[in-house]
């Protein structure tokens, strides 16, 4: 079986354009819809600069994708007091949202603006390989949405939950608010007792069918998380919004489980609410939470430093 360290396994690897023992530099990035940041270093791992641009997801679209990038590294270089690096002396490691997308990444590979080596892999995976240095582990993030990922003691990987906030991301800012102004609704209908949370939920959609129509119409997967922080202000005095909580520790308990069922792996977490629930969490899940050695970007370059070394002759 192909370890994930090796480019047999990880299809975001492309080809090598130029000779790679004469890579300078490494270039860390991590991409998502509303960002990028990229981390320079030397080939010894001394880091340079860092530069940030706007969103690289390749759902958006490759091209603003690899155009934030550039801009990104150019930012780093300045900052690094460099001059305008010769790609085909850097070789670049990318943690981008949407790297799962086929097509979008054989496209973004053929637009790669002479990079001596790419290896692309999606941001999840790029934050397990900075929170642990690369070395196994597991990520749960759950701030909007709720996803967990892991690389296992067998090299294996998975990843777990992040099907989106309409039908999943349990655990999440999203679904504690959807589950709140469910029970807001249900109180204006009478159908449960209105205590500290639905008085909250009201004060921001209204007490009336029609505007609280009027917010559900608009709100989205971001208008629904705002009502997440409500939760958990109310929970001292409301005992809805403390089962809504334990509800959200028990499915990220879950969500740890099925990554990892052996229950030993060490576990770093990341958003809002997972960060929140933390001292909710059993013994076990608890005791094995880390704070985590490094970010996306610091596993980009990981990713990269690892392509570049199994390359024969370098």
């Amino acid at each position: 079986m192909n370890r994930p360290n090796s480019p047999a396994a990880r299809p975001g690897l492309s080809p090598a354009t130029a000779p790679l023992n004469q890579v300078r530099y490494l270039v860390g990035v991590d991409g998502g819809g509303t960002g990028t940041r990229v981390r320079l270093s030397e080939r010894s791992g001394r880091i340079l600069g860092q530069g940030e641009s706007g969103p690289s997801a390749l759902g958006q679209g490759v091209e603003q994708a690899w155009r934030h990038v550039q801009e990104a590294l150019a930012l780093a270089a300045v900052q690094a007091g460099l001059a305008p690096l010769d790609l085909s002396q850097v070789a670049i490691g990318l943690g981008l949202s949407g790297a799962n997308l086929i097509e979008a990444v054989a496209e973004f590979h053929a637009q790669q603006p002479g990079y001596a080596l790419v290896a692309l892999d999606n941001d999840g995976f790029t934050s397990v390989l900075g929170a642990h240095g690369g070395r196994p582990g597991g990520v749960i993030a759950a701030g909007t949405g709720a996803v967990g990922e892991a690389l296992r003691a067998d090299g294996s990987r998975v990843c777990i939950s992040g099907w989106g906030w309409i039908s999943g991301d349990e655990g999440s800012g999203a679904w504690l608010g959807l589950k709140a102004m469910r029970h807001a609704q249900q109180a204006l209908d009478g159908r449960a007792v209105p205590g500290a949370l639905a008085r909250a939920v009201w004060a921001v959609a209204g007490q009336e069918r029609h505007t609280i129509l009027a917010w559900c119409a608009k709100a989205g997967q971001h208008g629904y998380a705002t009502l997440a922080p409500l939760v958990f202000e109310a929970a001292p005095d409301d005992g809805v919004a403390r089962a809504f909580l334990a509800e959200a520790v028990a499915e990220l308990e879950s969500l740890a489980r099925a990554l990892d069922p052996s229950e030993q792996l060490p576990l770093a977490l990341s958003g809002s609410i997972a960060l929140r629930l933390r001292e909710k969490f059993s013994g076990n899940m608890r005791a094995r939470c880390v704070e985590p050695q490094g970010d996306s970007a610091d596993g980009a370059l990981l990713l990269v430093r690892s392509a570049l070394n199994s390359e024969p002759g370098v």
